[in-house]
């Protein structure tokens, strides 16, 4: 599957959708913050760090591509499928940025200026997540 950005995809998604992800974005980010405030902010962070609208999102791609498949007089369960898959691999290497992002902050924080620190850890997760990519995309 080749993976491309299509702003035509906007116009195409229904308001209650963006409304389901915000939702659901909001509601992981909430369940974060309390686990913050009981456990303390490392362990609320590791949640916080999951990727809060990818589950919504997974499954809005899957209907999509289901509802496209289905006008062109087609079963699409296969394509839905790859779709999601690219999104979830997306999301994992994202996932994998972040990390390089928060270990570049938590390694250089206290030595650095707060601007310096966030940039090269902008930098690193950018690196990161294309080089993981590149990997993928050249497989």
């Amino acid at each position: 599957m080749k993976i491309e950005i299509n702003p035509s995809a906007l116009t195409e998604t229904k308001w209650y959708e963006y409304a389901v992800r915000f939702l659901f974005g909001g509601l992981i980010t909430s369940i974060a913050g309390i686990i913050a405030k009981e456990y303390g902010p490392v362990i609320g962070g590791l949640f916080l760090a999951f990727p809060a609208i990818f589950p919504a999102s997974a499954t809005l791609i899957e209907k999509h591509e289901k509802e496209k498949k289905e006008q062109a007089g087609l079963q699409g369960p296969r394509r839905s499928a790859e779709a999601v898959s690219a999104d979830a691999a997306g999301a994992a290497i994202g996932s994998i940025g972040l990390a390089s992002f928060g270990i570049v902050v938590w390694k250089f924080i206290p030595y650095h200026s707060a601007w310096l620190v966030l940039g090269s850890a902008s930098i690193a997760w950018l690196m990161v997540s294309f080089v993981l990519w590149w990997i993928l995309k050249s497989r």
